[in-house]
Order: C-alpha cells, then sequence, then structure tokens
C-alpha cells in the first residue's frame, strides 16, 4: 500500500562546509594564492573560520579588509580566489568524522536528501563528487542558483523544490546562524554540529537540537526524522 506523504521518511537538508565537510585547509589554501599574488601576507585556517559561512565574494571581501584593503575591483579578487580553489577543492577536505556512515544509513531507511550552501553551485558538486558523497544527494543548490541565499528561506525551498519533497516533513542540518535562520523562517526544525565553523557558541544558535557527533544524527533527531 503507498504511504501518504505524511507517512513518507521525512527529506534532509544538509549545509556542507563546517556541516558535511572540513574544508578550511583548502579554502585557506587558495586564499592564501590570492594574497600572495596581491603581495599581502598569508592567513591563517583561524581566521578564515570567522570569515566562512556567506558565500566567495563575502569571504574574499572579509579576509581582503582584514589584510590591507578591498581593491577597487573586488569581484576581480573573488574570480581569481575560486580559479585557484577549483583546482584544490578537494586535496585536504575531509568528510567529518561519522559523516559518510550516517548518510548511507539515512539513504537505507529512505530519507530523501539535498544540500542548500552559500557555496557556489560548481564548487559544490566538484567537491562532493571528489568526495564521492554526490551519490546521496537528489539535489545540490548553491548559493548563486537562488536569487536570495540563506538566510532567506526561499533558498531551503528552492532545494525541497528540486528535490520534488514539498510535501514531506523535512530536517535540516547546518553549523551557523544563517543555517538557522533559514530554517526558522521556512517553517522548519533544524539540527546543529557542535564542531562546524559558528562564531558563538553553537548552543546559542536556537536550534532544536545541538549534536557533537554526526553519527548521533539519527538516534537524537528521530523526533523529527
Amino acid at each position: 500500500m503507498n504511504q501518504t506523504p505524511d507517512k513518507l521518511p521525512a527529506a534532509v537538508l544538509f549545509d556542507l562546509d563546517g556541516t558535511l565537510v572540513d574544508s578550511l585547509p583548502d579554502m585557506t589554501w587558495a586564499m592564501n594564492q590570492l594574497l600572495a599574488e596581491l603581495g599581502r601576507k598569508s592567513t591563517s585556517l583561524a581566521d578564515m573560520r570567522t570569515w566562512v559561512g556567506d558565500g566567495a565574494g563575502v569571504l574574499v571581501e572579509r579576509c581582503l579588509a582584514a589584510t590591507g584593503g578591498v581593491p577597487g575591483a573586488p569581484a576581480d579578487a573573488v574570480g581569481r580566489f575560486l580559479a585557484f580553489y577549483r583546482t584544490h577543492a578537494a586535496v585536504e577536505t575531509r568528510p567529518f568524522p561519522g559523516v559518510l556512515t550516517t548518510l548511507a544509513a539515512l539513504s537505507a531507511a529512505g530519507h530523501p536528501m539535498g544540500v542548500c550552501t552559500n557555496k557556489p553551485n560548481d564548487l559544490s558538486r566538484l567537491l562532493l563528487d571528489a568526495l564521492d558523497m554526490s551519490r546521496f544527494f537528489s539535489a545540490v543548490v548553491g548559493g548563486d542558483g537562488v536569487p536570495e541565499r540563506k538566510p532567506h528561506p526561499g533558498h531551503l525551498l528552492a532545494t525541497l523544490k528540486s528535490m520534488g519533497v514539498e510535501n514531506r516533513k523535512v530536517l535540516m542540518v547546518g553549523d551557523s546562524p544563517n543555517d538557522v535562520a533559514a530554517a526558522r523562517a521556512a517553517g522548519v526544525p533544524v539540527v546543529v554540529v557542535g564542531f562546524g565553523y559558528t562564531q558563538v557558541p553553537a548552543e546559542t544558535l536556537g536550534a532544536d537540537l545541538v549534536i557533537s557527533d554526526f553519527a548521533d544524527l539519527p538516534r537524537a533527531a528521530a523526533e523529527f526524522l
């Protein structure tokens, strides 16, 4: 017998950087190539952690502002950063512990999954392909694939539409204020991972649940799934 929409396994949306993968090393490498090209001193993983989360353009502008000022044509700097990053996006980047086994378990249980990230579409897909993670997701919607990205709820809703699961229960999993704000505005429950890139304690972000180990997601979030 066919299941009604409310009885189907919930759809799960994931942020990418800081939630599924630790991508700071490769992003920092690419940023340092840009800084060297501009004759500036290198930046650090710790500084990069404070700048990520709002897309490549904002990341580059924050870095440039902190290292000598934003040049007259910031778009050119963003383009150079992305060019460097595309050649080095999956060299040191790895899934966080427990991610692959958890995604496999959720997939086996019938949960449709998608990625909703402010990272550009092509880089998101390149990274997921390189790490053999694309197989888990029916949609990947980057920040340049929507009119308004997270924290706007339209980004989440566009991802759900791409997945074809608008009538299912939904859970968002992320690591940042943007993820929580987008989920709240979309009326979607949200789980935050405690090991991500947020600059304030994960417990203060206002999520429905905070997990410290990704492998705890299915058990801890059972009431939402």
